[in-house]
Order: structure tokens, then C-alpha cells, then sequence
């Protein structure tokens, strides 16, 4: 565990974290589902989408982008599609909605495409693609986002982070999973950099003159992210801005028609449209494990966040201080009872 933060079971995080929102105005059952989201994303070990996001998320309310008090709503169905609004509102409960809907519409056709339009920021991807993978369907979701990102050959922010996530099932309700921005690093981990004072990998970030630089600051003084991968990260975020931003009415990130939110289509397929579910599934545990002895480095896309899951649920989450002095700070403006330091931290 890292000596510089603070320890906290999933439980009481998951519950302060709903009290802030709470406290913000947000009704019930979306601070339920928001505070969840989070907390499930520190325990996978993605920080980036975790309860750092709850003052954003804060400021986004006072700012008028996100509407609390507005649910996600199925707006239209076409054979194997539907298409969610999120209406603006936070965009884990149309996340959710949209993946039930996807999984209804594979479970009648075999197939499922739900985009979702006036979408806010959903969290992490993989959490959605992995709960329908537990379903036994296989999951794909883009989504594209703000204006971050230079295309490959360029220095300008055109593009968003633009994320990915499969997710496909294995025995016993786990999934091979994999979720990952289009950009050499996700900007909430850039951030998290930047808050522990601590430089960005070569090749991640240019500052505002189109400079190769790892110092995370050079981002927010008006730089720009590189995408992964050189052309072929490139390639795909193009790919989603097409998809997840054109197919959902939301826009390409840097063209005027862009709306400020997040461009979401979610794919589910059944299985047992193709093959049979057990044999899939046994065929699939058959080829990790063919992966994990090539090689004593080899791991499956998924079982990192599953293992770090697991320590996490028994030892405990670890908040860096700098996100556990923000969240105090905003506890002690809304009023919102909170622990000095909190077990085990």
C-alpha cells in the first residue's frame, strides 16, 4: 500500500462518496449508482475513474453541464437497436440502461446496438462490458469525448480520449476484459500524475508548441495528449469519433456540431446465436491458460483488475492524499460528516 494515502474499506468509501453527492442535490438512486461506479473503478485499480471524479463531477453541477435530477430514458427501438438519452444527467445510470437494453435486444435478436445521445461522462467502460459479459454475451462500447488529444503527425487537441472496452465471458462469471483510452494515457491518470507531482512517460504528452515533454502540466497549460500506439491508436480513435460521436448525434470532439458530452454505442452478442454458451466458454479458459504458460509474465486482459479487486475488497481501497484532502475539503463546504483519517489509514 502506498504510505502517502489513506486506507478505506470499499463500504464506508462507497458510502461517503454517495453522502457527498447526496448532498450536492443528486437524488438517491443516482448518487447510488454514481458513488458505485466509482468506488467499483478503485477497486479495480483505475483511480483515474474513481472517486477523484466526485469534485468534477461537483463542479460540472454549478456549471450546468450535468443535471442531476434528469434520468436516462429509452427514446426509440428499431429491430436490434434503441437509442438512450441520458438527458444530460449523469451518465452511469444511462450506461446502465443502455447495457440492460443491449442485453434485452441480444437476448430477441442476437444482437444488440444501443447509442446513447446527451450523454454525460459514464465512468470507466469496462465496468458496463463486463457486466454483460457475466451475462454471457460479448460486449463492445466506444465512446468519444472533449477535444484532448493531437492526431498522429500533429500537435493540435482534435480528438478525445476516445476509449474501448471488450469484454467476453469466461467460467465462473469472470471476463476476459479489455478497456483502454485511444490516447497514450487516460487524462484522469494524468492528473493523478500531476497531483503526485510525478513526471508522464515519454511519449504521452507535447506541450503547447507541439514540444515531446513529460512534465503532465505542460497538458493543462494547453497541450495536447499523443494517441497510443502512433498511427494505429490514431486510426482507431477516428473510428470512434465516427461511431460513438457521429452515430449518437453527440458530434466529432473538435467539430462545431460537438455538443460538450460523451458518445456512447454499446454492442452486446449472444453467444448461443453462433455456438453453444459452455462450449464457448470452455474454449475460452482453454486459451488462457495456453496463454499463462507461454510465458511466467503472461496474464489475461481482465485479471489484473480482478486480482487487484480481490486485495482491495480485504485490505482495503488506497485514496492518495491529495484526492482524500479534496474530498474532506468538499465534505466540510456541504456539511457532510467526515473521518479524519479513516480506518487503516
Amino acid at each position: 500500500m502506498n504510505a502517502s494515502a489513506h486506507v478505506i474499506t470499499a463500504d464506508l468509501l462507497r458510502d461517503l462518496a454517495r453522502d457527498l453527492l447526496a448532498a450536492a442535490r443528486v437524488p438517491s438512486g443516482a448518487a447510488e449508482v454514481v458513488a458505485g461506479s466509482l468506488v467499483e473503478a478503485d477497486l479495480a485499480g483505475h483511480g483515474s475513474h474513481g472517486v477523484r471524479r466526485i469534485v468534477p463531477y461537483l463542479g460540472q453541477i454549478d456549471a450546468g453541464v450535468i443535471l442531476p435530477g434528469a434520468g436516462p430514458e429509452v427514446v426509440s427501438r428499431r429491430g436490434a437497436t434503441a437509442v438512450v438519452s441520458g438527458r444530460r444527467g449523469f451518465g452511469q445510470p444511462a450506461a446502465r440502461l443502455a447495457s440492460a437494453e443491449a442485453a434485452a435486444l441480444a437476448a430477441a435478436h442476437g444482437v444488440g446496438v444501443v447509442a446513447i445521445r446527451e450523454c454525460n461522462h459514464v465512468g470507466r467502460l469496462g465496468e458496463y462490458a463486463e457486466a454483460l459479459a457475466r451475462q454471457g454475451l460479448i460486449a463492445q462500447i466506444v465512446g468519444n469525448a472533449d477535444p484532448t488529444v493531437a492526431p498522429y503527425g500533429g500537435h493540435r487537441r482534435m480528438l478525445g480520449t476516445n476509449p474501448m472496452a471488450w469484454a467476453v465471458p469466461r467460467a465462473g462469471g469472470t471476463a476476459v476484459v479489455m478497456d483502454w483510452a485511444t490516447a497514450a494515457m487516460a487524462e484522469g491518470k494524468l492528473g493523478l500524475l500531476r497531483a503526485a507531482g510525478s513526471p508522464a512517460p515519454e511519449g504521452v504528452v507535447v506541450d503547447p508548441e507541439g514540444r515531446p515533454s513529460t512534465d503532465p502540466a505542460d497538458f493543462y497549460r494547453g497541450g495536447a495528449l499523443l494517441p497510443f500506439g502512433g498511427h494505429k491508436g490514431y486510426g482507431l480513435s477516428v473510428l470512434i469519433e465516427l461511431v460513438g460521436g457521429l452515430l449518437t448525434g453527440t458530434g466529432a470532439a473538435c467539430s462545431p456540431e460537438y455538443d460538450g458530452t460523451f458518445g456512447t454505442v454499446v454492442t452486446a452478442v449472444d453467444v448461443t446465436a453462433f455456438v453453444d454458451l459452455d462450449v464457448y466458454v470452455a474454449q475460452v479458459e482453454a486459451f488462457c491458460e495456453a496463454l499463462r504458460a507461454s510465458g511466467p509474465g503472461v496474464v489475461v486482459p481482465g485479471e489484473p483488475e480482478a486480482g487487484t479487486r480481490a486485495e482491495r475488497l480485504k485490505e482495503g481501497i488506497p485514496v492518495p492524499a491529495p484526492v482524500w484532502a479534496e474530498l474532506t475539503g468538499l465534505a466540510s463546504r456541504l456539511g457532510v460528516p467526515w473521518p479524519d483519517t479513516p480506518p487503516g489509514g
